[in-house]
């Protein structure tokens, strides 16, 4: 905020060298960081809340935090489409902003009143994911869309570094959030037992963040966040002019009442057709929080994406529009994979790291939440460095078309699994896997990450039309939205861990025994042990059951290896349909 500082007018920012980034970036950056301060320290809180403080079952919990995360992403593209059609980028970020920083206060409330009304905890919590997700659909695809609006035509080929040090403000927000929140939030004393009352004060710092982060918008957009010629940037949308467009772009998204209505029918079919495919049937006289995520959220959010990519393309004025938004959702399909393993680091990996993982650093006993933690600051430390790299290799003519980025960023999240796959092999059901490993996988997991989100980011500010920028971000953060849902499904099939059997043999069970049908259980039996979320089966993913941590991880090597290796083969095609953007 120093420099942002010593800038003493607009007309600086004018004159300003064409090889250095405008001063409003470091503006969304402030912004941004803050925003993710708030969301990453909840979420880094939120599973361990929802099992210890709400006592909720982990498998449902698992679900809810997928479902959660995918509305997160979901709501963009309503965000997107009224700051397109009325509102503007501008109203949408503070709107969004207030909402989040009231959603937090809400969970803050939550987690103060469970000890006494644990129904009415629950309902304040349920209330507060909703508000946080339609302030996150305001925010999102807005602040985006103002980092590429920021860059005339002529600079457009700077994005993929301004995105990644964009991303950089994200990270940041995100390293602060997963150390002070869980910090103030999981405590645990001497003897490992944890503190279910401190919940509060991570949401709390949460709320706080988010209410400094609309601030610094609200007080410096109109001084940075402009054009080289001094105008605003997301304003309403009355107020563009033909200096906001590519010559010869069309100024308004038009929509005819044909397309919509084919759009609608589409999703109707797919809705009905992605649950009878991909969800288990149920019964609604008894519905449980997860089982309602499964058979309606999930296959809203893919039924939602495939009636979007037709009402798109239905408004798209010539074949290199249309090629390039194809590229758009092409690239969106692979990310799912990504993003299914990528957001195990606040369900599975969390619980991993709360039940068998020897969190010892220098003498100090992490608390698990804040495991998380090395993703953030990894892509503190890399973030400028992988900037650079992708400048240099530019250069030099040497720079990799975007999809192929993104291909090796799936490539490096699979290696990740298989590392942590092979250092679990052996664990057996009483042994610690070492926090070094995990570690590690933050960090290859960050390498990939890089590869992969801001250089998507880039990649749409770069293909879409303008007057579809805002609802194309929204698109991109659907496919993120999916990769949440597939994550939520994928991390409901986490084996029972070390803690689950030491459980068990102090009520008297061998689990081993119980998940391999060596004993028979009575139905108080059964009822006791799934009292106390002890599974007394395995858990199976497309046929296959899973009877450990190996084969857990190993899904995750197969279904993004695979996504990898397709996208880097049809990288060449991808190019040729991008007309000349890379």
């Amino acid at each position: 905020m120093d420099e942002l500082e010593a800038v003493n007018s607009s007309n600086e920012l004018i004159n300003e060298p064409k090889s250095k980034h405008p001063k409003g970036l470091w503006v969304l950056f402030g912004t941004e960081m803050w925003e993710r301060f708030n969301f990453y320290g909840m979420r880094a809180l939120l599973t361990l809340f929802m099992v210890n403080s709400l006592l909720m079952k982990e498998g449902e919990v698992t679900i809810i935090y997928g479902g959660f995360l995918a509305l997160c992403y979901l709501t963009p593209m309503l965000g997107g489409f009224i700051a397109d059609r009325f509102l503007g980028n501008r109203y949408c970020i503070i709107v969004g902003g207030s909402l989040m920083a009231i959603g937090q206060f809400l969970m803050f409330m939550s987690a103060s009143t469970f000890d006494t009304n644990l129904s009415s905890a629950q309902m304040l919590m349920w209330i507060a994911l909703g508000v946080i997700i339609f302030g996150n659909g305001f925010f999102k695809p807005n602040i985006s869309s103002m980092v590429g609006s920021l860059y005339p035509k002529q600079e457009k080929s700077k994005l993929d570094s301004a995105f990644t040090i964009f991303y950089m403000g994200i990270n940041l927000g995100a390293f602060l959030g997963q150390f002070i929140c869980p910090f103030l939030g999981d405590v645990k004393d001497a003897g490992g037992i944890r503190d279910i009352h401190a919940f509060k004060w991570g949401f709390l710092a949460a709320s706080g963040a988010m209410v400094l982060g609309t601030l610094t918008f609200v007080l410096l957009k109109n001084k940075y966040v402009i054009t080289p010629e001094g105008r605003p940037i997301g304003g309403l949308p009355s107020q563009n002019t033909s200096d906001d467009f590519e010559e010869g772009e069309s100024q308004t998204a038009n929509f005819s009442g044909k397309s919509i209505g084919i759009a609608v029918a589409i999703f109707v079919l797919t809705f009905f057709g992605f649950q009878y495919l991909f969800v288990d049937k149920i019964g609604f006289g008894s519905v449980g929080m997860g089982e309602f995520v499964k058979a309606v959220i999930y296959p809203f959010i893919y039924s939602m994406g495939l009636a979007l990519a037709y009402l798109i393309m239905s408004a798209t004025e010539s074949k290199v529009e249309r090629d390039r938004i194809w590229v758009i959702y092409i690239v969106s399909f692979f990310i799912i994979f990504f993003w299914a393993a990528f957001e195990q680091a606040g369900s599975s990996l969390t619980f991993i790291a709360d039940n068998q993982t020897d969190r010892h650093i220098f003498g100090w006993n992490m608390p698990p939440s804040m495991v998380q933690i090395f993703n953030g600051l990894f892509i503190v430390i890399l973030a400028v460095p992988f900037s650079m790299l992708w400048d240099k290799l530019r250069a030099n003519k040497k720079e990799p078309v975007s999809p192929l980025k993104q291909a090796i960023g799936l490539g490096l999240i699979a290696l990740s699994y298989l590392i942590i796959a092979y250092n679990v092999k052996d664990l057996g059901n009483s042994g610690l896997l070492a926090v070094k490993w995990l570690i590690l996988l933050y960090l290859i997991q960050t390498m990939g990450e890089l590869c992969l989100s801001p250089i998507g980011l880039s990649l749409v500010g770069k293909l879409a039309p303008k007057r579809f920028a805002s609802l194309l971000f929204g698109v991109f953060f659907i496919a993120n939205a999916a990769g949440y849902a597939l994550s939520g499904t994928l991390g409901s099939i986490l084996p029972a861990t070390g803690d689950k059997y030491q459980k068990a043999t102090e009520l008297g069970f061998n689990l081993q025994d119980v998940l391999d049908k060596k004993v028979t259980l009575s139905a108080d039996q059964l009822a006791l042990l799934n009292k106390e979320q002890i599974p007394t089966v395995y858990n199976s993913f497309v046929g296959f059951e899973i009877h450990n941590l190996f084969e857990f991880f190993m899904v995750f090597v197969i279904l993004c290896g695979i996504a990898g290796a397709i996208l880097a083969l049809i990288s060449p095609i991808l190019k040729r349909m991008m007309h000349g953007v890379n």
